[in-house]
């Protein structure tokens, strides 16, 4: 790659990383410092603001509460999707496409659309303010993205494999874990980032659908503003922590990603 070329790439990549160094640069500062002049690091270094978030039970609750529904709508989204996804691959019956369309409108429809809903079964059930609540609630729109991307990894896995497992003796449920599922490993790891990453960020149902015992840490950073003003500081280390996961979460299905976009529907 030529230099010109090079040049505008490092540009977009140090304009992408401004926002993050930023928002790392006030969580080492006091809220003086971040609201008195400009400096582009901590004159003042000081830990306190992520000494506030793990030693504040009602700080560190909210990331478990997080990890706990984002986890739990992980697993729930991928056992539902997986044969789904290989219903719509492998079989063809009365209105496939038209379900298969409706469940991609799901995901299209904004959340606010079935807030009242679902809050209002929840309420009646006793569902509220429950991990469970909000794990179902990002089954709506994480369902459909993952069937339709493992479709597309099924779909690329010859049929002819269904049927030589089948005439070796495998029953389906034997075939699907020991052969078909290691075929589509890299679509199981693509699949797996995208729903943790859309529940992870979802702020609106997480938000609604919980008041105290199940508060994700989006909602819990609201407590910054108070009468005294805003806590800039704890507020940055929040933002700092809550990327963290997302960062862990790439880390360990780099691998999956990078073929997923090589080979998926991704």
């Amino acid at each position: 790659m030529s230099n010109k070329k090079l040049i505008p790439l490092l540009l977009y990549i140090l304009f992408l990383l401004v926002p993050i160094y930023w928002l790392l640069n006030m969580s080492f500062k006091s809220n003086t410092e971040i609201l008195g002049s400009l400096t582009l690091w901590p004159q003042d270094f000081t830990f306190h603001n992520y000494k506030v978030i793990f030693t504040d039970p009602s700080w560190y609750t909210g990331y478990l509460n997080s990890l706990y529904y984002v986890s739990l709508n992980t697993v729930i989204s991928l056992c539902v999707a997986l044969p789904a996804a290989y219903a719509f691959s492998r079989y063809r019956f009365l209105g496939d496409k038209h379900l298969f369309f409706w469940l991609l409108t799901n995901r299209m429809a904004p959340p606010a659309v079935f807030l009242l809903p679902f809050f209002q079964l929840y309420s009646s059930i006793g569902l509220f303010d429950t991990h469970i609540a909000v794990a179902l609630a990002h089954c709506l729109f994480n369902v459909p993205l993952a069937v339709w991307i493992l479709e597309g990894f099924m779909s690329g896995v010859p049929k002819e494999i269904d049927e030589t497992a089948y005439i070796d003796g495998y029953s389906f449920p034997k075939f699907f874990a020991k052969i078909f599922i290691p075929l589509i490993g890299s679509g199981i790891g693509v699949t797996a980032f995208f729903c943790f990453m859309f529940s992870w960020v979802e702020l609106l149902l997480a938000r609604t659908l919980t008041s105290v015992n199940a508060k994700p840490i989006a909602a819990v950073m609201t407590r910054t503003v108070s009468a005294s003003g805003i806590d800039w500081g704890v507020l940055a280390a929040a933002g700092v922590l809550t990327i963290l996961p997302g960062m862990l979460v790439i880390w360990f299905v780099r691998n999956h990603v990078a073929k997923g976009f090589a080979l998926g529907r991704v």
